[in-house]
This record gives structure tokens, C-alpha cells and sequence, in this order.
């Protein structure tokens, strides 16, 4: 189905869509993990909270869920929910491709997940994606994407994700790093018969991260829809973790650091979702308030010099640990 369903959604939330990433595997870089799951995170128990999570969700007007194939057994529990929700067809779904997830249910493995963007790769988890969500499935978007992709250059894989869209798939792509900017511009010029092939970008943006921010400006007007991830900071924009300036116009709205947080994003014209990464039906309740947040000239300024390094966001982003 088509994913520019979403843009018929008229529910106050609808620019907040749901990912999955915290709660379809035991293990994740999100803080506070030890307080927000279960202490017996067995497949039983995180299929409960991500159904519970999703039912909340779409009572309260979400209408966008995003996935992908490394994120444990996120589509699997998303597949199951659908099924048992056949009055939820307006719900618009999203997943990705790239990462195969390789940590067997554990918190503690040596690597969680392995980055592989080749053609074979595509194939064979297009072909898992598809028997779990079938045509449930409206975006379908290349994980992580860095200046240095094969997905970038490569024709034939090119071809075969025209393919797809041909047959109704939107086709989008994800970012990470320090050089989100440098891929957005670079997925920009991939076309296909002359048309261009992608039609969403997903990337990181908050308080403390705007580097990519000019480049999906870029991307909006050239007509895809922009998805903010990690609007939280993996949790360093959360009560206890954010800075003393997010909790002192927190405390100024009435509301929590994380509505403020995702409040800024918002802000942006060209913000089409931004994703809440909430892994319990109180964060996401909280996370929801984001649109109701008005925030004045002085505490803009005051959220704005928050802002990081690239570099150095990145590299505290990549020692967070797995919990």
C-alpha cells in the first residue's frame, strides 16, 4: 500500500509516528532500559509491551509504525498486532533493510547486528519482510545509509528497488553519523530512468544533533518526506538524563523534557514524522504532548545552544552500551 496514505492522516498525532527499536529485542543503546522493561525480557514479555504499545498508539491517533529487519523480532510482534487489529487499515508501516540482527535474544553478544547494503542482502530480507507483513508493508527503506554505501552506486540494486516501487512500495532510506548531511545530498542525485528512486529520508535530529538539518530541508523540497529519528538522543533528552537548560523549559511548559524535545523537532517545516522511541505506554502518553508545547523566542535560544559537535555526538553515541 502506499505509504503517502499517511499524509490523509488528520489525528492531532499524526506527525508522531511509533518506533519499534527499543522494545522488539532485549537489548538496545537506549538509557534507562533497566527501569523501563521488564527484568525478564523473554520474547512472551516484549511481544506484550509492543502490542500494548501499539494499541495505546493508535487509541491516541498515531498513525505511522516504524521497524526494520535488525530490530529483533520488531516486525514479527508488528505482524501478529495487525493481525489481531484488522480495524487498524489506516495505520501506514514502515521498515528497513541493510542490518541483520545477530545477538539471539541475548543483552551481552559481541555484536548485535552486522551492516551488509548488497543486492543478496535486499533479496533475502525483502523476502523475510514480506512473509511477515505482506502487503501490509508501505515503506521499505535502506538502513543506515554513510557516504560510503555500495547502495549508493550500485545499478542493479538501484533497479530491483525501482522494481518494487513500480509495484506500489515506496522506497526511502535511513542515515546515521557524523556525515548524515553528505548522504542525504549524495541519495538526492540517485535516479533511476531518470526519475528519482527514493521517496523518504529517516534521519537523526534533536537538541543536541541539527547537522543534517539544512540537507532534509533540502530533501522536503525536492518532494520526499522527512522522518526524524532519535529525537530523544537515545535518551539524553529524558527525565534524568537531559541538560539542566531542557528540564528548566521543561518546567516552564508544564510538561516533560521529552514532549519539549520532540516539540523543538516539530517546529521544523520540514519534519513530516518524528518517531517516538518510547518503550512504555507512559512515555509514549508523555511523548504525545508534543504538539500541545508552545515555546517562545527566549526558550528557543536557550535549546538551540545545546546543540554538539557532530563528531563528538556520534562518538558518545557510539559508546553507549547495550542494556
Amino acid at each position: 500500500m502506499p505509504f503517502a496514505r499517511l499524509a490523509s492522516a488528520t489525528t492531532p498525532t499524526c506527525h508522531i509516528g511509533l518506533g519499534l527499536a527499543a522494545v522488539g529485542r532485549p537489548g538496545y543503546i537506549n538509557l534507562g532500559r533497566d527501569r523501563d522493561l521488564p527484568a525478564d525480557r523473554t520474547v512472551d514479555a516484549l511481544r506484550e509491551r509492543t502490542h500494548e504499545l501499539l494499541d495505546a498508539a493508535y487509541a491516541q491517533g498515531v498513525r505511522y509504525v516504524d521497524a526494520a529487519r535488525s530490530y529483533g523480532r520488531a516486525e514479527e510482534f508488528l505482524a501478529d498486532w495487525l493481525r489481531a487489529r484488522p480495524d487498524a487499515d489506516d495505520v501506514v508501516i514502515g521498515s528497513k533493510w541493510g542490518y541483520t540482527y545477530t545477538a539471539n535474544w541475548t543483552t551481552d553478544a559481541d555484536r548485535h547486528e552486522v551492516k551488509d547494503h548488497s543486492l543478496a542482502t535486499y533479496e533475502r530480507q525483502r523476502a523475510e519482510t514480506a512473509e511477515l507483513l505482506g502487503d501490509r508493508l508501505d515503506l521499505y527503506q535502506i538502513h543506515s545509509l554513510t557516504p560510503d554505501s555500495p547502495a549508493l552506486t550500485d545499478k542493479e540494486l538501484h533497479a530491483r528497488l525501482a522494481e518494487a516501487a513500480a509495484g506500489g512500495l515506496t522506497i526511502g532510506f535511513s542515515t546515521s553519523g557524523p556525515t548524515q548531511a553528505d548522504t542525504v545530498r549524495a541519495a538526492l542525485g540517485v535516479t533511476v530512468d531518470g526519475a528519482p528512486l527514493f521517496r523518504t529520508v529517516q534521519s537523526t535530529y534533536n537538541a543536541l544533533e541539527t547537522s543534517a538539518g539544512p540537507a532534509l530541508a533540502e530533501a522536503h523540497d525536492a518532494g520526499l518526506t522527512v522522518i526524524v529519528k532519535e529525537g530523544m538522543a537515545n535518551g539524553r533528552l529524558a527525565e534524568p538524563y537531559a541538560p539542566e537548560a531542557l528540564k528548566a523549559v521543561a518546567r516552564e511548559t508544564g510538561l516533560g523534557c521529552d514532549a519539549v524535545a520532540l516539540a523543538l523537532i516539530l517546529r521544523r517545516p520540514w519534519a513530516g514524522v518524528v518517531l517516538s522511541g518510547a518503550a512504555t505506554p507512559g512515555q509514549l502518553a508523555s511523548n504525545l504532548h508534543a504538539p500541545a508545547v508552545d515555546l517562545d523566542e527566549d526558550q528557543l535560544a536557550r535549546l538551540d545552544a545545546l546543540v554538539e559537535n557532530p563528531r563528538a555526538y556520534w562518538e558518545r553515541r557510539g559508546q553507549l552500551p547495550w542494556h
